[in-house]
């Protein structure tokens, strides 16, 4: 069965690689099927299959032998690994349907925002209107899928108020824009599918991994101090930790600073 899972995520990760690379050059996610990125040679049955197709072409091109970027079938070992992770926590549920998707897109999303600084709307707006679905579907097992579908509602507009809070104040301190519209609608994203509390969660984790890899590279040199950095990353990596971890992480603060009785 975890083979499957695997598989099944190396799959999927094999076309968020087409959605990385053909989304923001504006081409057609469909047409045509894969094919080097050098000659335009189209990919046989064989040299398609996630990972293991990389692998026996050894970084190749079959056709021109120009290289091939290792970065395809680490997409897809990682999202086959994301797969495997959330099945492991949820086992066979809704959550774990959804999370599947949710962490497939913060993963195209992170990758697209590393590569170009830009976060598409299209994929933004996705995210917020299936977010929204998942939290209704979520209320709908549960109690009340209108319940569920405010929840989402809720952590989408407070993920966006967060943002844009944060760059007033940072263009009233630094004189220039703190970050880019994108961020905001990736935390909305992040709110709908996770809800308030965990979107919390997400914003603060995704600040301080900012914090402490920005900072590094300015102090490494690897980074000059006035040099843009792609926020979208380490905001999708902290919802991912969240969607993970997040409710044992806010149970935990509850239970530290809240105890029982003392309310």
């Amino acid at each position: 069965m975890l083979l499957i899972v695997f598989a099944l995520g190396a799959s999927i990760g094999s076309f968020a690689n087409v959605v990385i690379y053909r989304l923001p050059a504006g081409q057609s996610l469909l047409h045509p099927p894969s094919r080097c990125p050098h000659c335009g040679h189209g990919l046989g049955k064989g040299e398609n299959i996630p990972v293991l197709g990389w692998l026996r072409l050894r970084g190749r091109c079959a056709h021109c032998h120009s290289p091939i970027s290792p970065r395809y079938p680490i997409v897809e070992a990682v999202t086959g690994l994301l797969f495997l992770g959330v099945f492991w926590r949820y086992e066979v549920s809704l959550t774990t349907v959804g999370y599947w998707l949710f962490l497939t897109g913060l993963l195209v999303l992170a990758l697209i925002d590393w590569d170009t600084m830009t976060l598409p709307n299209p994929l933004t707006r996705l995210g917020v209107l299936s977010g929204l679905v998942y939290q209704t579907l979520q209320g709908w097992q549960g109690d009340s899928a209108i319940e569920g579908l405010m929840r989402g509602i809720f952590g989408a507009v407070l993920g966006i108020w967060l943002i844009d809070a944060v760059r007033f104040l940072g263009s009233l301190a630094w004189g220039k824009e703190a970050m880019g519209a994108g961020d905001g609608k990736l935390l909305a994203a992040i709110g709908a599918w996770l809800g308030p509390g965990l979107m919390v969660i997400s914003g603060f984790v995704g600040a301080l991994l900012g914090a402490v890899m920005g900072g590094g590279a300015i102090a490494l040199g690897i980074l000059g101090r006035s040099q843009p950095m792609p926020f979208g990353p380490f905001l999708a990596l902290g919802g991912a930790m969240a969607a993970i971890w997040g409710t044992r992480w806010l149970n935990l603060y509850l239970e530290i600073f809240f105890p029982a009785g003392v309310l």
